[in-house]
């Protein structure tokens, strides 16, 4: 199995949503990504910060699913990353209420020594500088380094994110953030562009419209998982992410092939974690109920069109 390295935010989120109010809770990229994976592999360590207000009792939920916390640093004199938002009735509008960046600022991230020689990282979203600054830490160069990043990093620190483009083998981000990368309209154009920037595969994530996968072989479309209600879309590209890489980390080599499932993975992924508010459906479920659920999936979306081509080509 895989040796996992994830970097990203742990932090107190506090949503507003159609469906109620979620009050103050765990939150932040690296929580999303990390318990996630963790259905999938036990060597998941996560390299992030949080403040003196920070409560042992949710250390102990990254303990209880085996994700090494030693890369975690808990500061004494700053609180924890905090983010308020509100979203609208059709959940794909949000607006942020508050942002306070607390022990965030002026991060200087420290890889633990047992997994700088980590097989799989994902760079969660933070400040493109403090995301290469973990893999300057790494002794060796991983299968993939994944990375995740957002309009706000384009806006104001674009030079260093275009330094870690170079180092990324996958880009995830949503269409809108592709577009203003590359400057590029139509995705296609838009992925050709990134491509030029260094990673050699691009997944554009679409929200309830699920996500595409783009590769040098191609582009695979990998569809949401139908839910009856969603009560929080927070965090759902993480928890994507996350059964993504998770599922990767059990492949012994890893292709094109591979990667699809790992699509589908994280989709069923991130179809539990928009059932309930925060990481409350993640610390619900079971891997039987994960693999059940992906089940369903496949058998949704199978249909017999190639058996029937293939009868034709005979005849």
């Amino acid at each position: 199995m895989k040796k996992i390295l994830i970097a990203g935010t742990v932090a107190f989120d506090e949503v507003t949503t159609p469906m109620g109010y979620s009050g103050k809770r765990l939150g932040g990229s690296a929580t999303y990504l990390s318990f996630a994976a963790s259905f999938f592999s036990e060597q998941i360590g996560i390299v992030s910060v949080v403040g003196n207000d920070f409560p042992e009792t949710y250390l102990d939920k990254f303990r209880d699913r085996h994700i090494d916390i030693r890369g975690l640093e808990i500061s004494a004199d700053e609180k924890t990353f905090y983010w308020k938002g509100y979203y609208y009735e059709n959940m794909n509008k949000r607006d942020t209420l508050v942002t306070q960046v607390n022990a965030l600022e002026g991060f200087n991230p420290v890889v633990p020594e047992n997994f700088r020689d980590a097989d799989l990282v994902v760079l969660g979203n933070l400040h493109p500088a403090v995301q290469m600054m973990v893999l300057d830490q790494l002794t060796r160069k991983p299968e993939l380094v994944i990375l995740d990043t957002m309009n706000f990093w384009m806006e104001n620190s674009l030079p260093e994110l275009k330094q870690v483009l170079k180092k990324a083998d996958v880009l995830m981000v949503n269409e809108e953030e592709i577009r203003q990368l590359t400057g590029e309209y139509f995705i296609a154009d838009a992925v050709k562009s990134v491509y030029a920037m260094g990673p050699e595969y691009v997944i554009v994530k679409q929200g309830e419209y699920g996500s595409l996968l783009f590769t040098p072989e191609g582009m695979f479309s990998a569809p949401a998982y139908p839910v009856e209600k969603v009560y929080d879309p927070t965090g759902a590209g993480d928890t994507f992410a996350g059964g993504f890489v998770g599922h990767l980390s059990r492949y012994e080599n890893i292709s094109v092939g591979e990667m699809k499932n790992a699509m589908i993975c994280g989709a069923g992924m991130a179809s539990f974690n928009v059932e309930g508010f925060g990481t409350e459906r993640l610390e619900q479920i079971t891997l039987d109920d994960i693999f059940y659920r992906i089940r369903n999936f496949v058998e949704m979306t199978r249909f017999p069109m190639q058996e029937e081509m293939k009868l034709k080509d005979e005849r």
